[in-house]
């Protein structure tokens, strides 16, 4: 054992000098091969002198190719057919030189040319089968290092499949059974000795038979329906579920073929988002940037990914002091060098305001502050009114006195044709930038978006926290459906609607297909180990004051166009007077402060016409 430690040790150190050796040995080898083939293993006297004069040269001639085309660098364990590809150019570029050699040297007389090409076929051989054989013998020696293996499944057949496959046969204690896959064409078919054993309708009968202990879902492309439908199939007591991150990540080199375990966003499916990043580095980059409401979810991610980008300064506001503190200690740790504003107060204050614009003089200002709970806000309508309108009226007008280059609202698909208070509040607020950005030279955006997964406010963590602790889970309706994103997704979007605002649109952000809200109960239930119905129950309750079946992306009056960028549109809105508008939202302030509920209700139908509120 201490011989063979001491063997590995010296060829790790010389391992470029071993690499050329062992190359010049199958170089000569392989010429040795060719000259004993042609003349049926029976060389005539006068040829061996024509090999030791030629051999030479040959093998400098390929010894100088082969380093070009990297063949003496490359590690034989992650051989693969671009490998091949390489020697096959090398071996032809060669083999062209040696020949271009023998006939302005030589000349072909006395030189059978059929050499060449022999040694061409036995140079491709033993160079790319060492290689290979390398590979296999390290396959099959690594599960002897374990003392037993995890019986695995892999659903999918497909790239990503492939990549888990060879992945796990190197590096982890694995014994791949076979694939899954719904394509009827790769039934019974064998990728690299592993069978595809049926569709997903065969799963359990797979498991049973086979003593499955882990399932890995490797279709990173897939749709959401798809993940959504194939989960119920893969949950068994006793075998995990696993899934392969994005298919980008792996071939990019950003992550390996690393598993884990599902998460609710798996369930959208949704493409990766591709973002100009260059453009929102120079946009944010060197400037002054406030963000309201940071302590909250998308405030809090918008910190941390505008605090990445090289800000001159963050100015972060929010009233919950708790989480500002943990987010303060958090970009610190991770930014030392980050040039940090933490302020724990109400921006519904004036002072507070006019203390922050003049001191710190803000480029840039995300206004993601706002209350988001539906029911909630429908029992206080003027609280919905004193922080969504009232609050960013002040920050706007805040930012057009003190000259903020770029204001981004953060809205909410529920503000379109709304049905309850915080919806319709936070259309007044578009409306309120909107006449406000025909008078400015500050660039007023709004982005509008609809769930956020993970987020405070997001059906997921009160379904996680049922299942947790009720053992039951309650759904509104059968039939209602919601767009959902997650929060990383959303950020980037509003980030890159930034560079793209001219001033007074509604950017829209593409949220893929709505999903039923039933079907992420049940999803949720299955990734927690746990059976529909059987081991959770699901309760309809209603549904609550204020709220939709499904949600909309557009108003009735509204038209969209596409932008730069293919998951963002532009909403193109009504036109709104701001003398008119700040007349009604005077009076929505004196409703607020009499906390007349009624006549706020009634106020707000008036500035918002498609606002028809649910009974």
């Amino acid at each position: 054992m201490a011989i063979w430690v001491k063997l590995k040790k010296f060829l790790l150190r010389y391992r470029k000098i071993v690499s050329v050796l062992v190359h010049v040995f199958l170089i000569i080898a392989a010429y040795l091969a060719a000259f004993y083939m042609r003349f049926e293993f029976s060389i005539q006297p006068g040829y061996f002198s024509v090999i030791l004069r030629t051999l030479p040269f040959l093998i400098l001639i390929k010894a100088i190719v082969f380093s070009y085309f990297g063949l003496f660098y490359g590690l034989w364990k992650y051989v693969s057919m671009d490998d091949l590809w390489q020697i096959l150019k090398a071996n032809t570029v060669s083999t062209s030189a040696f020949v271009l050699f023998i006939v302005f040297t030589h000349g072909l007389k006395g030189f059978p040319r059929s050499i060449f090409i022999l040694d061409w076929i036995f140079c491709v051989g033993f160079v790319s089968g060492i290689r290979f054989f390398s590979r296999g013998i390290r396959e099959r020696l690594a599960p002897l290092k374990y003392h037993k293996k995890v019986r695995a499944l892999v659903v999918g057949a497909g790239e990503a499949g492939v990549l888990v496959l060879n992945e796990l046969k190197k590096n982890m204690n694995f014994d791949i059974v076979g694939f899954i896959d719904d394509d009827p064409g790769k039934r019974g078919m064998h990728i690299q000795g592993r069978k595809v054993l049926g569709g997903k309708e065969d799963i359990a009968d797979i498991v049973e038979e086979r003593d499955i202990e882990e399932i890995i879902l490797a279709i990173p492309s897939a749709k959401g329906q798809v993940i959504r439908d194939i989960i119920p199939y893969c949950q068994f007591p006793g075998v995990k579920l696993q899934i392969v991150p994005g298919l980008y990540k792996i071939l990019s080199g950003e992550v390996e073929t690393k598993l884990r375990d599902v998460r609710p966003e798996d369930l959208l499916g949704r493409e990766t988002v591709e973002v100009d990043e260059e453009g929102i580095r120079e946009y944010i980059q060197d400037s002054v940037i406030l963000i309201t409401g940071a302590a909250g979810s998308i405030g809090s991610e918008i910190s941390r990914q505008v605090s990445e980008l090289s800000p001159k300064k963050l100015i972060l506001v929010d009233y919950n002091e708790n989480d500002l503190y943990f987010l303060d200690r958090e970009l610190g740790g991770k930014k030392p060098d980050l040039d940090l504003e933490v302020i724990s107060a109400d921006i519904k204050e004036i002072s507070v305001l006019k203390h922050t614009f003049s001191r710190f003089r803000p480029q840039i200002v995300f206004h993601a502050a706002a209350f988001k709970h539906v029911p909630l806000m429908e029992e206080n309508p003027a609280s919905a009114v004193k922080n969504n309108v009232l609050t960013s009226r002040n920050l706007i007008f805040a930012s057009d006195h003190y000259g903020v280059k770029s204001f981004v609202l953060i809205s909410s698909d529920k503000a379109v044709n709304p049905t309850n208070i915080m919806g319709a509040t936070k259309r007044i607020t578009e409306m309120i930038m909107q006449a406000k950005a025909k008078r400015s030279r500050t660039k007023f955006i709004a982005v509008r978006f609809g769930n956020v997964l993970g987020s405070k406010g997001s059906v997921i963590p009160l379904f996680k926290k049922q299942i947790a602790e009720d053992r039951r889970v309650t759904v509104t309706h059968p039939e209602a459906m919601r767009f959902f994103m997650s929060i990383g997704e959303a950020v980037q979007l509003v980030l890159q609607a930034g560079t793209l605002g001219r001033g007074g649109e509604i950017f829209v952000l593409d949220m893929g297909e709505q999903v039923k809200i039933i079907e992420f109960a049940r999803n949720l239930i299955t990734l927690s180990g746990l059976k529909p119905e059987e081991d959770v129950r699901i309760d309809y309750i209603g549904m609550r004051k204020g709220e939709k079946l499904y949600e909309e992306a557009l108003h009735d009056s509204e038209k969209d166009q596409a932008t730069k960028h293919e998951k963002i549109f532009i909403a193109q809105p009504e036109d709104f007077e701001i003398n008119t508008l700040m007349r009604h939202v005077k009076e929505l302030e004196r409703l607020a402060r009499l906390m007349d509920d009624e006549g706020i209700v009634e106020k707000i139908k008036e500035m918002v016409p498609s606002y028809i509120p649910l009974k």
